[in-house]
């Protein structure tokens, strides 16, 4: 397995694949890795000849009060997990070399980002959007693979590779959870461990609303209140945002008419964290 740092040797290590005609996966993290990004690298690793992962804590995603600086990173442990799920390529650009002082260039997809995590978290997504972009140039994959956890953000991707016609295939995955449900994520560390059973309500109150949807309710707000009082059962729990949204443009629905999705952030503790279900026939 090769660790690069140098986005210039990235590039000619993907150069080169290609032209060999090799087909090549990616599949971006910000590391400290998990059972879920695990699944994204076994799902990657059965897609292509080279399989490459990105390991960057983007800082262009973090607002100011957010928790760029203590958000979770073990370099030693995501490079065994990494060997043991046969990746070819770590990519771990430095920052500096990704945003130098003269960067100013932005990428961004304003409808989708508008609503839901966008509402309380501004310039998120375009943050987002432009590292992707950026990783992509990097590394010329033909697949990318992504987890529909982060559904929003994978929404996004795919409306910035049809808009600016990247010949890149993006997958989504489906959300990996623990036992109780809880879907994974590098942020659950945060939590202690009464915070961890609280944690548990979040599928809990998506799993009950599509429970109500799959026995005939339509009504949005009928089952945006059943999750919403499941999870405010938690003391500690404080809820950003429950909402019942049109699964190509993000935007709220009332009645579910046509495949939505139900998408929450909740905040417990520290912790901020995010789960969606799809409600469909």
């Amino acid at each position: 397995m090769n660790i690069i740092q140098s986005i210039a040797e990235m590039q000619a290590f993907s150069e080169t694949a290609r032209m060999q005609g090799k087909k090549i996966a990616f599949v971006p993290t910000m590391g400290f890795l998990h059972a879920g990004h695990l699944f994204l690298i076994r799902h990657g690793r059965s897609l292509a000849d080279v399989l490459v992962v990105s390991i960057f804590v983007n800082p262009i995603q973090f607002g100011p009060a957010e928790d760029f600086n203590r958000y979770p990173r073990d370099w030693d442990r995501d490079v065994q997990l990494c060997k043991s799920g046969g990746v070819d390529v770590i990519f771990s650009p430095k920052a500096e070399e990704m945003y130098p002082e003269s960067f100013q260039t932005e990428v961004s997809v304003p409808l989708l980002s508008k609503n839901l995590c966008g509402i309380s978290r501004p310039g998120h997504f375009q943050g987002v959007a432009t590292v992707v972009v950026k990783l992509f140039n990097c590394t010329k994959p033909h697949v990318a693979i992504f987890g529909e956890k982060d559904f929003q953000q994978l929404a996004v991707i795919k409306r910035l590779v049809q808009d600016l016609n990247f010949d890149i295939q993006i997958i989504g995955i489906p959300t990996i959870r623990e036992a109780d449900g809880l879907a994974m994520s590098s942020r659950n560390t945060y939590l202690t461990e009464q915070e961890r059973r609280s944690a548990a309500s979040l599928s809990q109150a998506l799993f009950k609303a599509q429970e109500l949807f799959q026995n005939g309710e339509r009504d949005a707000r009928v089952l945006i209140q059943a999750a919403e009082t499941i999870i405010t059962r938690q003391k500690n729990a404080s809820v950003d945002y429950i909402k019942i949204c049109d699964i190509q443009t993000l935007q709220d629905v009332n009645t579910i008419a046509q495949p939505a999705v139900m998408a929450l952030a909740v905040k417990i503790g520290t912790a901020r964290l995010i789960d969606n279900v799809v409600l469909k026939e």
